[in-house]
């Protein structure tokens, strides 16, 4: 299974170039601003229905504060499997998503470390992929220097421990990193000046015998 990964593109999808897989994961922020909050997201779906990739598995992001302030509007991502604090099987892959963050400014999605432990206490064990919109502390995190990812999220990961994590939220820490048998990947497209250049991260999923799975960047 080929796995397409991005996030943060903030209303500049179009502009992309999107990979073909099996799975497009997305991880959050499609929306530009706060300004026809419904036409984006309308639009974000329309996009997604024009690729070609069987299944598209998305979480909403801190500027995609619709989906909070009205969570019905989820109902109209009719090409995509949109997941808040809920899951999907795609041909034996166990998907989580969930949203949250830790509180910057007056965002969506935004929550306490304690609050966010509650969520996180949420994520099955059995969660072989698992989407968040922000990275946790210490993995891809740096803004400017400073860690920004949730700890509560990290100490989670300690025992949940996904084949593969994928975020974005902080455009600094694009990248991934392979520990403790997670592959984390920070999806960012765009750069922290806003720039979509950063291209989405591709992973193929192998089965070996004797059950072992390998993971590798395409």
């Amino acid at each position: 299974m080929r796995l397409v990964c991005l996030a943060d593109t903030h209303g500049m999808h179009d502009s992309v170039n999107i990979p073909y897989g099996d799975v497009l994961v997305f991880a959050g922020d499609f929306t530009a601003s706060t300004r026809q909050l419904a036409t984006q997201l309308h639009r974000f779906n329309s996009w997604l229905g024009q690729l070609p990739h069987l299944h598209k598995v998305i979480v909403a992001g801190n500027h995609d504060e619709m989906l909070e302030n009205h969570p019905e509007s989820c109902q109209y991502f009719t090409n995509a499997h949109y997941l808040q604090d809920s899951g999907i099987t795609i041909s034996g892959l166990r998907f989580w998503g969930s949203p949250w963050q830790p509180t910057f400014r007056n965002w969506a999605f935004n929550c306490s470390e304690p609050e966010l432990a509650e969520k996180w206490s949420k994520i099955p064990w059995s969660t072989d992929v698992l989407i968040t919109h922000g990275p946790p502390s210490g993995t891809l995190d740096l803004a400017r220097g400073c860690p920004l990812g949730s700890t509560s999220l990290a100490s989670a990961l300690e025992s949940i421990k996904p084949k593969i994590h994928v975020f974005g939220h902080i455009h600094e820490g694009y990248g991934i990193v392979e520990k403790d048998n997670t592959m984390y990947v920070n999806a960012s497209v765009c750069t922290a000046a806003y720039a979509p250049t950063n291209p989405p991260i591709v992973l193929d999923i192998r089965s070996e015998p004797g059950n072992k799975v390998t993971i590798e960047k395409a």
